[in-house]
This record gives C-alpha cells, sequence and structure tokens, in this order.
C-alpha cells in the first residue's frame, strides 16, 4: 500500500487539483474524503495567506480553534505566533500560515477536545496537500513547526531531541512535489529551502 493510504482511506493525491490555486486547493480539500480524521471535525483546515508570500510556516494539525474556524493557526497558539512575528519584525499579515495534517485528530474530555498526535499514515495521507500549497506559494523560506511537520517534509525519522540532545543539523533541503521526497544529500534542486524550527 503506498505511503499515506491506509486501508478504505486513499489519501490526498486523489483530489488535489492538476493545476492547483489556493482557491481551488480550497474547494478541493472541503470535498476531501481520503483519511478517517475528516469524520469527526468541523471541518479541513488549509493554508491561508497571501498568495506570493516570502515566508511560509507549518504547523502540526489544527487545533480546536482553527477546526471551528476554518482557518490555521487562530488559537491561543496562534495568537503568541503573532507577537512573536511582530517582535522579529515580520509583519504577520504578509506569513502564509498551514498545517502538516489538514483535520484536528483529538479525544473528548468532558465538553473539552483534546489534542491527539496524528498517526504517521494520517500525516503521509495529508502531505499532497502540502506540497501543492508550496508549489502555488513559492515562499523563499519555510519554517516547519515542530516534529509532525519535520516528518510530513523529512520523512518518519525527523526527531525534535529532548534538551541536552545533539542539535539537528540545520540542514536546508529542496522540496517540491514535482521532485522526488527528499532523501539526505540527493534531494534534487527545486522549490524553496525548508528549515525545520
Amino acid at each position: 500500500m503506498p505511503a499515506g493510504e491506509h486501508a478504505d482511506h486513499p489519501g490526498a493525491q486523489p483530489w488535489v487539483p492538476e493545476r492547483p490555486s489556493l482557491s481551488s486547493l480550497r474547494a478541493a480539500a472541503g470535498q476531501w474524503h481520503g483519511c478517517d480524521l475528516y469524520q469527526n471535525t468541523t471541518q479541513v483546515v488549509i493554508g491561508d495567506g497571501p498568495r506570493k508570500a516570502r515566508l511560509m510556516l507549518v504547523g502540526e494539525q489544527p487545533g480546536d480553534q482553527e477546526d471551528q474556524q476554518g482557518r490555521p493557526f487562530v488559537g491561543p497558539a496562534g495568537h503568541l505566533l503573532d507577537r512573536a512575528l511582530e517582535q522579529a519584525d515580520v509583519d504577520p499579515t504578509t506569513v502564509f500560515r498551514t498545517m502538516a495534517v489538514k483535520h484536528f485528530r483529538f479525544h473528548v474530555n468532558g465538553k473539552r477536545r483534546i489534542h491527539e498526535s496524528p498517526a504517521r499514515w494520517q500525516v503521509a495521507s495529508c502531505q499532497p496537500w502540502l506540497l501543492a500549497e508550496l508549489d502555488v506559494v513559492s515562499p523563499r523560506v519555510v519554517v516547519l513547526m515542530g516534529a509532525t511537520a519535520g516528518q510530513a517534509v523529512y520523512g518518519a525519522s525527523f526527531r525534535v531531541g529532548p534538551p541536552g540532545a545533539a542539535p539537528w543539523s540545520g540542514r536546508r533541503m529542496p522540496l517540491s512535489s514535482r521532485s522526488p521526497r527528499p532523501r539526505g544529500d540527493r534531494a534534487p534542486v527545486v522549490g524553496p529551502e525548508i528549515t525545520a524550527a
């Protein structure tokens, strides 16, 4: 079974438009049932921001507020992110924001929906959406925010280390949906440079 497919869920590729735009990606993602996470969520959360953004931020998955509003980084972490961007002299309105996984994975505890990390196959299932967003926006810099975002780009072996662990090499790696998945130093030189944070 190809990566991103799991039993009755074929992944995103059949839904991704052949010549995507931000609006066609949003429309197609709204019809997507290629992963089981759509079943209990309010809506899919596709990327949001300027079409020609120089900076793209990739988070793990939508949270409760993102699921309810249908936009990435609108919850408490998004407000913190906006403040951090402003402190770094980056206008938050110039940044394209997206998630590696497009639906909120959670369990219910009383009345609250509590975040759960997505399974590896769910991350792989969503990868065609992320690659299409990268192609459409063509940012100059992509910041991967956390292990799941790193795994969506670099594969399952990507880790964010514990305190005191040897730091990740910070290697920059080109990525494009038109290229094979990056693997070590054999990655083709196309697309934006990806940096893990």
